[in-house]
């Protein structure tokens, strides 16, 4: 039996990994939310909060966000086994949005509603996420390449 994307599912499952350890080491190590760690003073420190809403805290408190994660999760999933993805992008980008939905979907709904967040790049004034978080992002850069590339491909072939 021969496994169809196998990048995906790598990137999927070594970034869901990532994200939980790396949430649990934060909450393990600094303990007390609001809690700061500086890896760099006044540039990248590890800060330990608790998001209860979407990005940027927005949708707070709203019950549902944990289970709409996993749904978009569960149908990466069903994607992923049933349709053979045409590059490497596109697996790529489509393994690391279903590890951050996984991700952050897990911590809603088994600790406590919200998703904890540490990476706090204070150099930029930014808001604090978490590796889950930046996974989608990165998934949706591959994804935009995958689109700009498939389609000069496409272009170039007729």
């Amino acid at each position: 039996m021969r496994i169809i994307n196998y990048y995906f599912w790598i990137v999927a499952i070594a970034n869901i990994i990532i994200d939980m350890v790396t949430k649990r080491a934060i909450v393990n190590y600094l303990q007390i939310e609001r809690t700061s760690f500086p890896i760099i003073p006044n540039v990248f420190h590890f800060t330990y909060i608790r998001n209860y809403g979407a990005a940027f805290s927005m949708l707070e408190g709203q019950p549902w966000l944990g289970w709409l994660s996993l749904i978009v999760s569960a149908i990466l999933v069903a994607i992923g086994i049933f349709r053979n993805f045409n590059s490497i992008w596109e697996q790529v980008g489509l393994g690391a949005i279903l590890a951050g939905a996984a991700g952050n979907g897990i911590d809603r709904l088994f600790f406590g509603g919200s998703v904890v967040d540490f990476i706090d790049l204070r150099i930029i004034n930014f808001a604090i996420f978490n590796w889950a978080d930046i996974s989608i992002n990165v998934g949706i850069v591959c994804l935009l390449i995958h689109s700009f590339t498939d389609r000069t491909h496409r272009s170039n072939s007729r």
